[in-house]
């Protein structure tokens, strides 16, 4: 019998526009699927929330990949805070040979600088990286620092700005772009183990301020400036490129990563966290001055050169010490308390320079005490801002908006320069930075 023309379609039928659970719409193009099909991708998309979920669950807590990731970022740390905190030595010498138009306090402003852009960086570099662009900024961040360092090398005497612009921003904005990303990452295979983690990367800035001041004194003087800088191009260029190639994210992005209004507006609701951030952020205006002008303070103090060359490398040699014994008793003793601890020495020890014996004994006293309790600070500095974090999608957030308050008291560092004036009149800094020290305290 033949079939009406208006008769329903036959289901059963291959050629059916219903065949296998389908509607076809030709004349718009689309599919939609039917009721089995649509709980089928149910169940695949939940499958999928389900596997991410276990992995923010299960933590590895190592394995190859994690401590090869560990090294990576111990690499970026040593070529960019350890970079960082070498300054004393372009501040002693750009003081004295290098940029003599300019005052210490003026120079100090190069640091100073290159010290904020490293650590309010992770205010966008954190973000960045919730969103999973890790390695985009690592692998930027280490062509960028590359750049600026063999931009630095043409650098003229006595030409302030070409020496702030590369060594200053330039250099300092790479680090930033890496700094907060290559402390998080590590995030991702500890959590037990962070805290040792963290103070194995940190420990990283250590040792680069241990090297860059050995190679720096060593080669100014022999070499000249730009083939020195060039030189220290070169080492920071290859191990950046060793630390990109062995840094691996675990974690898949953050679907739906915090804005940062959202951010600030739930963490300044947070009142341990906000009370650690603005105590990092005053202690960090007292931070510095025993980095950037305990060499150039010995040095005009007649104290021998070889020793002079080598006083940056004690204070940080005991800041390796510092930094890696927190991560085997913060479990115990707790982040917070050693923390508070390590600043409040700091504030003990700068005050302490006030009336400093200035001879050898003394610089290495202040040298030792400083650098181990320091290294207490920096490395506890990211496990105590990413143990406010709800869950591990804030982590980047927390840490990006903490260091970035610190960067504000790095900022202000440089008023050391100010205040020592053109006679170098240290107890007045020492005073003013051992007063700043203390208030993470509250």
């Amino acid at each position: 019998m033949t079939k009406p023309e208006d008769a329903p379609p036959d289901d059963s039928s291959p050629s059916s526009p219903l065949s296998n659970g389908r509607i076809s719409l030709k004349a718009a193009g689309t599919v939609i699927t039917n009721d089995a099909e649509s709980e089928a991708n149910g169940e695949s998309h939940d499958s999928e929330e389900v596997t991410a979920q276990t992995l923010f669950e299960e933590v590895p807590e190592g394995g190859f990949a994690g401590w090869l990731t560990v090294f990576g970022a111990f690499l970026v740390q040593f070529c960019g805070f350890g970079y960082t905190a070498s300054f004393g030595v372009y501040q002693d010498f750009y003081t004295t040979v290098y940029i003599t138009n300019e005052t210490s306090s003026t120079i100090s402003w190069i640091g100073g600088i290159n010290a904020f852009m490293t650590i309010t960086g992770g205010l966008i570099a954190g973000r960045f990286f919730d969103r999973g662009y890790f390695y985009y900024l690592v692998i930027g961040g280490a062509i960028l620092e590359s750049f600026c360092l063999f931009m630095l090398s043409l650098a003229k005497p006595n030409q302030f700005y070409q020496v702030f612009l590369s060594q200053g921003l330039g250099v300092g904005l790479a680090a930033g772009i890496m700094y907060v990303p290559s402390v998080a990452v590590v995030s991702h295979y500890f959590r037990k183990r962070r805290a040792l983690a963290m103070t194995i990367v940190a420990s990283g800035s250590s040792v680069g301020s241990i090297i860059h001041p050995i190679m720096l004194n060593n080669l100014l003087g022999s070499i000249g400036f730009a083939n020195a800088a060039r030189a220290n191009a070169g080492l920071v260029s290859g191990l950046l490129l060793i630390a990109c190639g062995m840094m691996r994210t675990r974690l898949p992005p953050n679907p739906a990563p915090i804005g940062l209004r959202e951010a600030l507006a739930k963490f300044s609701k947070d009142s341990a966290y906000v009370c650690a951030t603005v105590g990092m952020m005053i202690f960090s205006v007292g931070y510095y001055y025993p980095l950037f002008y305990i060499q150039l303070d010995a040095s005009l103090h007649g104290i021998n050169s070889t020793f002079v060359f080598y006083i940056l490398v004690i204070l940080n040699a005991s800041s390796v010490v510092g930094r890696l014994t927190p991560g085997f008793v913060a479990h115990r003793l707790g982040v917070a308390n050693i923390i508070t601890f390590g600043m409040g020495a700091c504030s003990i020890v700068i005050l302490g320079m006030i009336g400093l014996d200035r001879g050898v004994a003394g610089y290495v006293i202040v040298a030792i005490l400083f650098g181990f309790c320091a290294g207490t600070y920096i490395s506890l500095a990211g496990p105590l801002l990413a143990s406010f974090a709800d869950n591990q999608a804030e982590i980047g957030a927390r840490m990006g908006i903490g260091f970035s308050f610190s960067g504000i008291g790095a900022l202000i560092g440089p008023i050391d320069g100010a205040l020592a004036t053109n006679k170098f009149i240290w107890w007045k800094p020492a005073l003013f930075s051992g007063v700043s020290t203390p208030f993470l305290r509250a």
